[in-house]
């Protein structure tokens, strides 16, 4: 193997450790030890490729958030509701993802988070693409609102599974996936395409 494709097949092993450690534990409870166990590989090698532990989760979301965006997509004419059920199988199969984003939360607070202005611009095209979506003529502000509501309700209840629970029933095994998948996309198409008011003027 030649030198560039081991370090890239080391990264890559680091990255996948990494990321199981990170949704596990967050930033403050992840070990730099694991994670090089799990990988297989020298913990100084985390050290070499990503420097210290807060630029590995850094890097470690980053590479989630590029395969999220690989995997769903929201083009122009797409439909909003078909959007929110490839986001909740998405996050249903993989919920690490989530977890990283809470984590992230809980460490940063309200601070800025690093790359911030480099991710915002990921949902600034998402925001281009529905507009598009819904026929033009929606005031961005408004369609940034549709968008996280949008995301929220397909990601919230694999965020609080607990919740979904207490309030759909279901048991131990919680409610029916694929009725409330149906239901999400029932909502969101119904909503999206019920007339809107104008927003109220700023006081």
């Amino acid at each position: 193997m030649r030198n560039a494709d081991r370090t890239e097949n080391t990264r890559a092993l680091l990255l996948r450790a990494a990321r199981e450690e990170f949704a596990a534990h967050g930033i403050a409870g992840a070990r730099v030890d694991r994670i090089a166990e799990r990988a297989g590989v020298n913990k100084q090698r985390i050290y070499a490729h990503f420097g210290d532990k807060e630029q590995l989760f850094r890097h470690v979301v980053a590479d989630a958030l590029d395969e999220l965006s690989r995997a769903v997509t929201l083009t122009d004419d797409a439909d909003p509701g078909e959007y929110v059920a490839r986001v909740f199988d998405y996050h249903r199969a993989r919920p690490e993802l989530l977890r990283l984003f809470l984590w992230e939360a809980l460490h940063y607070g309200d601070s800025p988070l690093p790359g911030e202005e480099e991710r915002a611009r990921l949902y600034d095209a998402k925001t281009a693409s529905l507009s598009e979506a819904l026929g033009g003529g929606v005031p961005e502000a408004e369609v940034r609102l549709i968008l996280l509501t949008l995301i929220g309700m397909a990601a919230w209840p694999q965020i609080t599974p607990q919740l979904a629970r207490l309030v759909l029933g279901g048991g131990g095994s919680g409610p029916d996936p694929e009725r409330l998948r149906d239901h999400l996309v029932r909502f969101t198409r119904d909503a999206v395409s019920a007339p809107r008011n104008d927003p109220p003027d700023a006081p």
